[in-house]
């Protein structure tokens, strides 16, 4: 850390730079010196004298303004020390201001070529004790408006830290309760495949041989996508894929399905997870519990720079308690508040009925690509 950095560090609780937060009070400044100039002009009732007003009050608010910006920057930048020294610093600018009053007219008197001020006597009238108390109000109506600044900034960026905060630890809840929600159901649909498998080695090898390929493909795609937070659509693919041909071996004839992803879409990103709720939703309340069974369609697309994924089945549809807001099952509520999280209103998850039946699932995100 350099000695200027050490005197005039950063203001507690904001990251613009030193010249920058300068830059800005000498802006504020000139608006309060034309508005005071503007204002003896008018109660003097001489308009003519104007612009030698304007370059006196100028010369004279950018010297208080040194003055200000000197005391704030050592003295009231630190909240921990501003209570101890903000008495001190009123005390500082009312001996200051007379101070910056003549070396802010005088430097004025130099710009427009007239005679310095006499220093001996000074102030030696009441029109100049008037200024320098005019002087001290503009410092101090400087410096409240600065400081209130500063804090209504520091508020804001406060307000924005906590909310990233509180997303990023949401977005950590969330991606636990997926992580809890998978931990749940894996186990029931894992006991079941097991037991079927169990069957199925002694009427059927063949069969048993191909539901344990199935399965091996399904649990690698899902456990290495649990412990990732994004991952590629040909991955998302892959899990769902494997998902629906276990559950095929087990509901046989049941069940058909397709999976349809153009291949310049299998790179992009996409949080992980996110597709196989969706695809178990549709077996689990669509197609496993209706007799003649049905069948799933993935289907990928992009337009408009937004990927869409639609999950349609023939199942047993929505029924009168579930609705496209509502949806149905804790995946799709998850899924829902995991964009929401991750998205806001760029995304979305949307449940209608499909046609002749069935459920229609179209989740539409933001396309981004590795």
């Amino acid at each position: 850390m350099n000695t200027f950095t050490r005197f005039f560090p950063p203001a507690p609780g904001t990251h613009r730079p030193l010249l920058r937060r300068i830059a800005d009070d000498v802006g504020l400044t000139v608006i309060v010196c034309v508005l005071i100039a503007v204002l003896i002009t008018l109660v003097n009732g001489r308009t003519f004298e104007l612009y030698d007003q304007m370059v006196y009050s100028l010369c004279v608010g950018l010297v208080g303004l040194v003055v200000l910006d000197g005391l704030r920057f050592t003295l009231l930048d630190d909240p921990a020390r501003r209570r101890r020294w903000l008495v001190p610093c009123v005390v500082a600018l009312v001996m200051m201001a007379p101070v910056a009053h003549l070396s802010g007219i005088s430097l004025g008197s130099l710009m427009l070529g007239r005679p310095l001020p006499n220093f001996a006597d000074y102030p030696n009238d009441h029109g100049e004790k008037g200024m320098v108390g005019l002087t001290f109000l503009a410092i101090c109506a400087m410096a409240l408006l600065i400081l209130n600044r500063e804090r209504v900034e520091r508020i804001k960026l406060e307000r924005t830290e906590a909310k990233a905060r509180a997303e990023t630890i949401e977005r950590q809840a969330l991606q636990a309760q997926l992580r809890l929600l998978h931990a749940q159901i894996e186990p029931h649909m894992l006991f079941n495949t097991l037991a079927n498998l169990q069957g199925l080695i002694a009427i059927d090898p063949q069969q048993a041989s191909q539901m344990l390929d199935h399965l091996i493909q399904y649990l690698r795609a899902t456990l290495s996508a649990t412990r990732a937070e994004t991952t590629t659509l040909a991955q998302e693919f892959e899990a769902a894929e494997a998902y629906l041909g276990l559950m095929a071996v087990r509901m046989g004839a049941r069940l058909a399905y397709r999976c349809i992803l153009p291949a310049e879409l299998r790179s992009a990103r996409l949080p992980a997870m996110l597709l196989q709720p969706l695809v178990e939703n549709a077996i689990i309340h669509g197609l496993e519990p209706k007799i003649e069974g049905g069948t799933v369609t993935v289907e990928a697309s992009a337009r408009a720079g937004l990927l869409e994924i639609c999950v349609c089945d023939t199942g047993l549809g929505l029924d009168d308690t579930q609705t496209a807001a509502k949806g149905t099952g804790v995946g799709v509520t998850t899924t829902r508040e995991r964009l929401q999280v991750l998205y806001g209103a760029r995304a979305a998850l949307t449940l209608i009925p499909a046609q002749p039946h069935g459920v229609l699932a179209r989740l539409t995100l933001p396309l981004e690509t590795a």
